[in-house]
């Protein structure tokens, strides 16, 4: 299972699974369903505010979660806590239930339940969250800024993020691995890549680690 697929990350997500001889079915759970074709898709359209179960499924082997948003496409703080806190939670609630012992999710570098930055400290809350849900083995991906073509996928754009960008790629050599842009397929592959051979207990990745760990 995964959820966020619509996203630059869960595009990449989804399609390694789709690849993968293993999996027999794959289940995107979302707001809105992918566009993506393959005889082994199910999409579930959900409200993440109400969602317990999906329809027509018992059991999830693994489930990945890479749903997040910002302040500014949400709108608010509390609105940006409904998605990157609320329904990452949800999401991997509903996965336990189904039977997932592996979980593998997407947050952020910065990521510290202590932070005085709201961001930093919703993604921190969310990761101390899913700790607590018991998974036999959890995988968190702290990813840098993403490199990826959002006006594909019809995704808002981040000004800061194209602006961001650009400076890093002149002084790439300059910043610490951990803080240089990563493109989505190469966090996704990584965490596709940590979650197959996860051990019991749970394991953080930073940025640089996932660029390094393809």
């Amino acid at each position: 299972m995964v959820a966020g697929a619509t996203g630059l990350v869960g595009q990449e997500i989804l399609a390694g699974l789709l690849t993968d001889k293993r999996y027999s079915a794959v289940h995107c759970v979302g707001r809105r369903p992918v566009v993506v074709k393959s005889p082994k898709l199910v999409n579930h359209v959900v409200d993440f505010k109400t969602l317990s179960t999906l329809a027509g499924i018992d059991h999830i082997d693994d489930a990945y979660i890479a749903l997040g948003t910002t302040i500014k496409v949400a709108g608010s703080q509390s609105s940006f806590r409904a998605v990157d806190f609320d329904a990452v939670v949800a999401v991997a609630r509903m996965a336990k239930a189904s039977g997932a012992t592996k979980l593998g999710a997407i947050s952020a570098m910065g990521a510290d339940a202590g932070s005085v930055v709201f961001y930093n400290r919703v993604k921190g809350e969310m990761e101390a969250a899913l700790m607590q849900l018991g998974f036999k083995s959890l995988v968190i991906a702290r990813p840098s800024m993403l490199d990826g073509n959002r006006d594909a996928l019809a995704q808002p754009t981040r000004a800061g993020e194209k602006l961001g960008l650009i400076a890093m790629k002149l002084f790439q050599p300059l910043i610490p691995a951990n803080y240089r842009a990563i493109t989505a397929k190469q966090v996704a592959q990584a965490l596709l890549k940590a979650v197959d051979q996860a051990e019991e207990g749970t394991r953080i990745l930073l940025s640089g680690q996932l660029q390094a760990n393809r």
